[in-house]
C-alpha cells in the first residue's frame, strides 16, 4: 500500500537517489527533479502529498517558492534541506510555512520519520521575523550537530509563548537563547527584560520581580515597578533560577499558575502577560532534593528543556566562533586579523573550562595584544600556555586587590543598615556608586588595560568602554592598550 506522494527537488543527483530509494523503500512513491520549476509544475497541477527540497536549486530559491506553494495549497506539508546549516535557515525555513527543516547531511531514517509525521499533521501557520531582522551576524553561530537540533527547536519555539528552561554550564550562551526566543518570536516588539537572581540579595528578589508600594517597608518612599511590570507584553529573562529563595518560588508558581501577582506591600493582584525563560547551571532536580527547590515549580518552567552543550561537546564549532569574534574585535578598532587553521586546531585541543566566554576572552586578548596581522599556531600556543600555567594575561595580585576593594565598600554600605532590612533599590545604588571606584581599580590594577580590566570584572570589553565613557573614568594609558 502507497503512503503517500512524496516530491523531491535537489540538484544533487546522489540525494534525489538515495531519497528515492530509502522513501520507496518505505512504501511512499517518490518523483524527483533537479530544478525549482519542475516542482512548482508538479504542485500547482496538483500533484504530490509532501514536497521535500533543498534551499538553493539552479533556477530559484526554495524560501522564494515556498510562500507562492502554501498560498496555492495551504495544506501541503514542505520539508526544507540545507547545507546552510545555521540558525537563520531554521528560522526562515519555519516562517516561511515549512514543515520542518533537515540540515545536510541528513539521517535518512529522520526524513522517513518527519515525512510520515507530516502526513498525519499538516503545516502550521507562520508569522515572519527573520524577514524584519536580516543581518550578516547571526545570534547563535555553528554548524555542529548539537547546535543544528537547537536550532530546530528554537525555530519552532518561536512561534510560541511556552515556558523555556535553559540549562548549561557558564558561558555557554544562554541568555543569547533567551534573546532569540524574543527576538525572533511574537513578542518581539515588547520588552525583553533580564534579572539574575544570583547577582541580586535574596531579601530584594521579591520587591526585583513584583515591585513595592510606598510605604511596604523602611525605605519604600514611593511605588517602584517590579520586572514582571517592566516586561508585560514581553519576555520576563529568568537567569540562574536556582539561586531564587523558597519564599519568590511561591510567588513565582502563584504567577505561572493564575497569570498575576500582588507587589510587595500590595493587596491588589495585577494580571500579567509576559513569556517566562528561565535558565541555570546548576542540577535543579539535585536542588529539588535538598529541599531548597520547589518541584512543582520545575515542572511549570521546564516545561520545553534546551540543553546548551559545552564547548568541548562542538569542537567543531570553534572555527566559525573564533572567525566571528575577530570580527566583533575588528570593529571595535582592535584591528582586522586573520588566524592560521594550525591555530584553530590548536584552540580545538584546549579543554575550555570557560566554554564560548572563555574563547571570546582569548581571541580579544590575541587580538589586543599581538600585532600581527595573522595569529599564528606559535601565538595562541603561547597564549594558552600561559592561562593554563595560571599566569594569563592581568593575573597576578589584580584579583586578591579588586577582592579587598568589593569588600571594602560593600561592608561599608551594609554595615549602615544595622540589623534592618536593606531597602529596595539598594542593588542599584551600590551598582552606581561602587562601579566607578571599582572599574577604577580595575583599571589601575593592569595599568589601563581594558581587555585585562574587562575580564577581571566580568564585562564585555565594549560594555567596559562605554562606562567608562559615561561614568568619566579617567583610564592610565599603557603601551599595549
Amino acid at each position: 500500500m502507497v503512503k503517500g506522494t512524496v516530491l523531491i527537488a535537489d540538484d544533487d543527483t546522489a540525494i534525489r537517489t538515495v531519497l528515492n530509494q530509502a522513501l520507496a523503500r518505505a512504501g511512499f512513491s517518490p518523483r524527483a527533479t533537479g530544478n525549482a520549476a519542475t516542482l512548482w509544475r508538479w504542485v500547482s497541477q496538483g500533484e504530490g502529498d509532501v514536497v521535500i527540497t533543498d534551499v538553493v536549486m539552479p533556477d530559484e530559491n526554495a524560501f522564494d517558492l515556498i510562500p507562492r506553494m502554501k498560498k496555492m495549497r495551504p495544506d501541503l506539508p514542505i520539508i526544507v534541506m540545507s547545507a546552510q546549516n545555521t540558525l537563520m535557515t531554521a528560522l526562515t525555513a519555519t516562517e516561511k510555512g515549512a514543515f520542518e527543516y533537515l540540515p545536510k547531511p541528513f539521517d535518512l531514517n529522520e526524513v522517513v520519520a518527519v515525512v510520515t509525521r507530516a502526513l498525519s499533521d499538516p503545516g502550521r501557520p507562520r508569522t515572519s521575523a527573520a524577514a524584519e531582522r536580516e543581518t550578516d551576524e547571526l545570534p547563535l553561530i555553528g554548524r555542529s550537530a548539537p547546535m543544528q537540533d537547537i536550532y530546530r527547536v528554537l525555530a519552532r519555539l518561536t512561534q510560541s509563548d511556552l515556558t523555556v528552561m535553559i540549562n548549561g554550564e557558564s558561558g555557554t550562551g544562554k541568555e543569547l537563547v533567551a534573546r532569540v526566543l524574543h527576538d525572533y518570536g511574537k513578542r518581539r516588539h515588547g520588552p525583553f527584560v533580564a534579572i539574575n537572581m544570583a547577582a541580586i540579595p535574596r531579601e530584594l528578589i521579591e520587591s526585583e520581580l513584583f515591585g513595592h508600594e510606598k510605604g511596604a517597608f523602611t525605605g519604600a518612599q514611593t511605588r517602584t515597578a517590579g520586572r514582571f511590570e517592566q516586561a508585560e507584553g514581553g519576555t520576563l529573562f529568568l537567569d540562574e533560577i536556582g539561586d531564587m529563595p523558597l519564599e519568590a518560588q511561591t510567588r513565582l508558581l502563584r504567577v505561572l499558575q493564575q497569570g498575576e501577582y500582588t507587589s510587595v506591600g500590595g493587596r491588589t493582584p495585577l494580571k500579567t502577560n509576559v513569556r517566562i525563560v528561565a535558565a541555570t547551571h546548576r542540577d535543579l532536580k539535585a536542588l529539588i532534593q535538598q529541599g531548597i527547590f520547589r518541584e512543582d515549580l520545575y515542572y511549570r518552567l521546564n516545561v520545553v528543556p534546551i540543553r546548551l552543550p559545552p564547548l568541548r561537546e562542538r569542537l567543531e564549532d570553534i572555527g566559525d566562533l573564533v572567525r566571528h569574534f575577530l570580527r566583533q574585535a575588528g570593529r571595535d578598532g582592535l584591528g582586522q586579523k586573520s588566524i592560521e587553521s594550525s591555530a584553530i586546531e590548536r584552540l580545538k585541543a584546549h579543554p575550555w573550562p570557560g566554554n564560548i566566554r572563555e574563547l571570546e576572552n582569548v581571541v580579544r586578548r590575541l587580538v589586543a595584544l599581538h600585532p600581527q596581522d595573522t595569529l599564528t599556531t606559535a601565538i595562541v600556543d603561547h597564549e594558552l600556555t600561559e592561562s593554563q600555567s595560571g599566569a594569563p594575561a592581568g593575573s597576578g595580585s589584580d584579583g586578591g586587590d579588586l577582592g579587598e576593594a568589593v569588600e571594602r565598600y560593600l561592608a561599608r554600605y551594609f554595615s549602615s543598615f544595622g540589623d534592618s532590612l536593606p531597602p529596595p533599590g539598594l542593588y542599584e545604588r551600590i551598582m552606581r556608586e561602587v562601579e566607578k571606584p571599582l572599574m577604577s581599580a580595575a583599571l589601575a590594577a593592569t595599568r589601563g588595560n581594558q581587555i585585562r580590566a574587562a575580564e577581571l570584572l566580568g564585562l564585555n570589553r565594549n560594555t567596559l568602554r562605554t562606562r567608562i565613557r559615561d561614568l568619566n573614568i579617567r583610564v592610565f594609558r599603557s603601551a599595549d592598550v
